[in-house]
């Protein structure tokens, strides 16, 4: 990371009350669990923000508003506008190939089908940082359930507690 640089930290997901707790936000969870609950979120290019010096740094917390598909749109005009090199860029987002309650990191790779990371890729390029929080495929459960389907369906108490233990161990810095 560039250190004297800002640092986005962008949750991926869909904005409205009717996608919260499902597993395609598990990237809007993750933000939330990382900003204190009582803040003001600003809107900005696309998406809530919220901004914090930690450790003498700039960081730029956000979720997108633009509906998982257009990520991108939202992640590129903050990027731009904030001047934050691709390097100071974490994305954390849901991903169907991991099991529940399980994080994966990596920089750059392809997309493995997931639409939001199609778009992010598309607007800044694919060499950024990558939280994967691992929501398991409905095969795995014997669920003959559309994957679409999965990623838009709410997380049990149980898939949604291993996620919140999961996401309380991730380290941004």
């Amino acid at each position: 990371m560039q250190e004297n640089k800002p640092i986005l930290i962008v949750g991926l997901g869909n904005p409205g009350g009717q996608y919260e707790r499902t597993r395609h936000n598990a990237g809007f969870i993750a933000v939330r669990h990382f900003v204190p609950d009582d803040v003001a979120w600003r809107t900005e290019h696309n998406a809530l923000t919220y901004t914090e010096n930690i450790n003498g740094r700039r960081v730029i917390f956000a979720l997108p508003q633009t509906f998982m598909n257009n990520s991108g749109v939202a992640v590129g005009a903050l990027v731009r506008f904030y001047k934050i090199p691709i390097e100071n860029v974490v994305v954390i987002h849901d991903d169907m190939d991991i099991k529940p309650g399980m994080v994966r990191e990596k920089i750059g790779g392809g997309s493995a089908g997931h639409n939001g990371i199609k778009s992010v890729d598309a607007a800044i390029g694919p060499e950024y940082r990558r939280i994967r929080i691992g929501i398991g495929h409905p095969r795995d459960f014997g669920l003959p359930i559309n994957p679409a389907d999965w990623v838009l369906g709410k997380f049990s108490d149980t898939e949604i507690t291993l996620v919140k233990d999961a996401i309380s161990k991730i380290k941004l810095f």
